[in-house]
């Protein structure tokens, strides 16, 4: 099963201010990953390509990078996510906007669990973390991302199994 899984976030500002979004991932610093809501991301060395790591069970390599401008993660878990998913800016029409893509091939129980629970979550988490792209650029959310009530169901059910 093929997916392909959009999120962009027009963001008043130029590339390298939105580009350093990206480089701040996953450090001391991180402007772009909504680690207070969602586990944090985290590699085995600073970003270059080969660090290892991931947040919470999803666990990806880096595949591609170009500082300020674009990253690329290839899955490594979980099982039968084949592919990738990677943050990039772009300037069109004069405007400067933050991309999420995530590309895979859906295979064995990823074809049920990716529908099911890991495309809620996923969502979720995109919207969390352009909306903190958008904070950390102009100091506020014109329209933040609100969680489903599946979202919090999900994140409910997973909170209890930790226990």
């Amino acid at each position: 099963m093929a997916v392909r899984n959009v999120h962009v976030r027009h963001l008043p500002v130029d590339e390298d201010t939105a580009g350093a979004l990206i480089d701040s991932l996953a450090g001391p610093h991180d402007r772009l990953w909504p680690s207070r809501e969602w586990p944090p991301m985290e590699f085995d060395r600073p970003l270059g390509v080969g660090a290892a790591g991931g947040h919470g069970p999803v666990r990806y390599r880096i595949a591609g990078y170009a500082p300020g401008r674009w990253i690329r993660f290839r899955f490594t878990a979980p099982r039968g996510f084949d592919g990738f998913h990677e943050f990039a800016v772009q300037r069109e029409d004069g405007r400067t906007s933050l991309h999420h893509l995530l590309s895979i091939h859906a295979r064995g129980p990823a074809r049920i669990t990716w529908p099911l629970l890991w495309r809620p979550l996923h969502d979720a988490l995109l919207e969390d973390s352009l909306d903190r792209a958008e904070e950390a650029t102009t100091g506020a959310v014109r329209a933040p991302a609100r969680w489903s009530w599946w979202v919090r169901l999900l994140r409910a059910l997973v909170a209890r199994g930790r226990r």
